[in-house]
């Protein structure tokens, strides 16, 4: 593992708590000698990983958008600032460029951006780990909400575990370190419990 993609807001979000886990994700990359993926921005919690990493020596490639280099501010200082075309090409070229993927808190385009990954990772396009950092139990109604799509059966038990889950960053890194994903070779099929 060379470089993990975090996606996250660019907004801080009300706790100072998230401001905190981006820092603390950025020093945990950091001592790991891993380098940052991220969607560019020099605001909110991105901003916050960014200048964590960068701060410490560490190695920061942001991808963003034309349309968003204005909006969300582009970081000026990266050691690399990608600039595409579209929203699709940004997730493409972060996934070639990310070895796992971390959501810290955020909205939409953090959860769009995640879930089209571990998407990916369940149709076996890639075998790279995905977790989320539960930073104030963020995520707890949403890891309740797959467990309940695994009970409907719209999901595999299997396919849940895409998703690694963790409070603290170094917790989720190591998880990261030993992540080995199951195969899951065909849909839910009627009947099957």
């Amino acid at each position: 593992m060379r470089r993990v993609g975090v996606f996250c807001g660019s907004n801080s979000g009300l706790r100072s708590e998230y401001l905190e886990a981006a820092r603390d994700t950025g020093l945990a990359l950091v001592e790991r000698g891993l380098g940052l993926v991220y969607g560019g921005a020099n605001l909110g919690l991105m901003g916050e990983i960014a200048n964590a990493v960068l701060a410490r020596g560490g190695e920061v490639i942001g991808v963003i958008p034309e349309s968003l280099v204005a909006r969300e501010i582009a970081h000026p200082r990266l050691t690399d600032l990608r600039i595409v075309k579209s929203m699709h090409e940004r997730k493409m070229m972060m996934s070639d460029l990310a070895d796992g993927f971390i959501a810290l808190p955020g909205g939409y385009g953090t959860l769009e951006e995640f879930f089209e990954i571990v998407t990916w990772a369940q149709l076996g396009l890639h075998a790279k780990p995905c977790g989320v950092l539960n930073v104030c139990r963020y995520y707890d109604q949403l890891l309740n909400f797959l467990d309940q799509a695994v009970e409907e059966q719209f999901l595999r038990e299997q396919n849940r575990s895409l998703i690694l889950e963790a409070e603290d960053p170094r917790t989720l890194l190591a998880q990261f370190e030993n992540y080995q994903q199951v195969q899951v070779t065909k849909w839910i099929g009627k009947g099957e419990t």
